[in-house]
């Protein structure tokens, strides 16, 4: 079965947007490991508008199942964070400076000796590395050669040209899929993914490891509750 790594980011910002700490961000965690996700994921930013830095400390000290830390490895802050908390897994993702969100893959080839060197250094301190890829053949082949232990699909495009055509939307990711595996990759993926579109990528990607979900599946919870709403994504992945 696909694990389900919920995103709490979400949960951060509305806590930062009044100050104080409601909604309390390691109870939800905390909550969402009990209501079945298989890990939680954070995406600290240099401005800290959602996760500060602290919460990253806070939740490695609780988190009971996988605990993900993604962001821009060119931060030395971020590095040094991910160093100091060693989580199960760190996502490399290419962001710039003040990214609403992310939206596009490393170039694995032409970042490749980079790549390199800050996958050997996380390896090297035991913490598993997956790298943020756009469903390109050149993409996952580059990413095979940095040594990155996974990768995470970008699912932007397939959630954007589902309800239009979702075979068209979905065979890009096959063919990336199909490399991954050949390559002894591990595959992630994330983006955009939601209630109605999860389970038709779930059964067409072949040996798919993880998905990492936050804003789709915390907006759905305002309506559905937490942890059916948790259930919910989870049965997608059954």
């Amino acid at each position: 079965m696909t694990h389900l790594s919920v995103n709490i980011n979400k949960i951060a910002t509305l806590r930062n947007s009044r100050g104080g700490n409601n909604p309390d961000l390691i109870k939800v965690a905390l909550d969402c490991e009990r209501f079945g996700a298989q890990g939680i994921t954070v995406h600290p930013r240099p401005d800290e508008r959602h996760i500060r830095y602290q919460d990253t400390f806070d939740l490695k000290a609780v988190i009971a199942t996988e605990f993900n830390i993604e962001g821009n490895c060119r931060e030395q802050k971020f590095i040094d964070l991910v160093l100091a908390n060693k989580p199960a897994q760190v996502t490399l993702v290419p962001d710039v400076l003040g990214q609403i969100t992310s939206n596009h893959g490393w170039d694995t080839i032409k970042e490749q000796a980079y790549l390199k060197e800050v996958v050997a250094l996380f390896k090297n301190q035991g913490i598993r590395v997956s790298i943020f890829v756009d469903p390109v053949i050149e993409m996952i082949e580059g990413a095979k050669a940095t040594g990155t232990d996974r990768i995470e699909l970008y699912t932007e495009a397939y959630a954007s040209h589902y309800h239009q055509n979702r075979e068209k939307a979905i065979t890009p990711y096959i063919t990336a899929a199909k490399k991954a595996n050949e390559l002894d990759l591990g595959i992630n993926a994330g983006h955009d993914l939601d209630l109605s579109n999860l389970h038709y990528f779930a059964q067409q990607i072949p040996n798919l490891l993880e998905v990492s979900i936050g804003h789709a599946l915390i907006s759905d919870a305002l309506y559905l509750g937490l942890e059916n709403t948790i259930q919910l994504y989870l049965k997608q992945l059954a």
